[in-house]
């Protein structure tokens, strides 16, 4: 049964990120993920200013990072979020984004290394065990314990894109979060995190396989596409070459749009999106069109999906949307 989250980027004010994370609430999606970038407002702040409004959605960062912040530090802040929401935490942590960290003046170094390292001291601590003197490459413990109890279990999501980050995440994680829109990315992604849940002897059933979209409804087609072309700009100025050369776009053209982008260029950066990048990199359309789309992610085997930025061109529409009209078909 496919499971429907929603993520919203704490750029807009709290109230209205709480207000629209209620209504996700009360329209029964499963999960709600607030991004964790230093420049919007504060992660846990949000997300706990959330638990206070809703009683059944689960909740937590999509995705934090192990460089920013020290593992101990995220294995409190999330066991205090489960602790305020009674029990509906959930952690996303991944590598990061290379160019906010380096902007920071934090080196992009060993990303596989440090997350898996980061995972396995949070995971430990978690489980209520003092880390001390680990040894690791990147997170050398000399000794870490939480003091106070909640409820325990904490899922931990792993946010992958790259081949040997899907397979860490497979073997890892209790989800993956996979930044892509299209069945290509998935029949690529799946084999990878499948490589990883058979290296752990584990089951394809114990990993909920997340598409992180850039999605957008709305009762017109060129509604909804128009909202998607601000984020497909930007996925496509940043995502690796292979994956560009797997949907047939021209390097070219991304390297035109990461120029515009570079230089404050919004709007021809937005201008020069092509429909084959939207149709890559978005899920777009009205809610039937949706339904046909999020059905054929479904076959090649993912199991939650995230309607990430924009949504659609009106949040609250398209959450309402979303749940009268597309949830109900699966």
């Amino acid at each position: 049964m496919m499971r429907f989250g929603v993520e919203f980027v704490p750029e807009e004010p709290v109230e209205k990120i709480v207000n629209l994370a209620s209504l996700a609430d009360s329209l029964d999606f499963d999960n709600v993920w607030i991004t964790d970038h230093y420049n919007n407002r504060s992660v846990y702040i949000v997300l706990s200013k959330i638990a206070e409004k809703t009683s059944q959605i689960t909740l937590g960062p999509g995705v934090t990072n192990p460089y920013t912040v020290n593992p101990a530090e995220t294995a409190s802040t999330i066991a205090t979020l489960d602790n305020i929401s009674d029990g509906r935490a959930v952690l996303g942590i991944g590598p990061g984004d290379k160019t906010t960290l380096n902007s920071l003046g934090i080196e992009w170094d060993k990303p596989l290394t440090r997350t898996k390292e980061a995972i396995e001291v949070i995971e430990r601590l978690l489980a209520g065990e003092e880390v001390q003197c680990e040894q690791m490459d990147k997170h050398d413990m000399k000794r870490a314990k939480l003091n106070f109890e909640f409820k325990g279990d904490i899922p931990i999501y792993i946010g992958a894109q790259g081949p040997n980050m899907l397979k860490m995440a497979g073997e890892n994680g209790d989800g993956v979060l996979v930044n892509a829109s299209h069945p290509k990315d998935f029949h690529f992604a799946i084999d990878r995190i499948e490589e990883g849940i058979e290296e752990a002897n584990r089951s394809i059933e114990d990993v909920d396989i997340t598409a992180y979209t850039s999605f957008s409804v709305a009762e017109e087609t060129e509604k909804a596409k128009k909202a998607v072309l601000p984020p497909v700009a930007f996925i496509v100025a940043s995502v690796n070459e292979k994956i560009l050369e797997r949907h047939g776009i021209s390097f070219e053209k991304a390297e035109e749009i990461q120029k515009h982008l570079d230089g404050g260029d919004y709007g021809e950066a937005f201008a020069s999106v092509t429909d084959d990048m939207v149709d890559a990199f978005a899920l777009y359309g009205t809610p039937e069109e949706c339904v046909r789309k999020i059905k054929e992610l479904e076959d090649s085997g993912v199991t939650q999906l995230v309607s990430g930025s924009p949504i659609g061109p009106n949040k609250e529409e398209a959450i309402r949307m979303i749940s009268e009209e597309i949830i109900p078909s699966f």
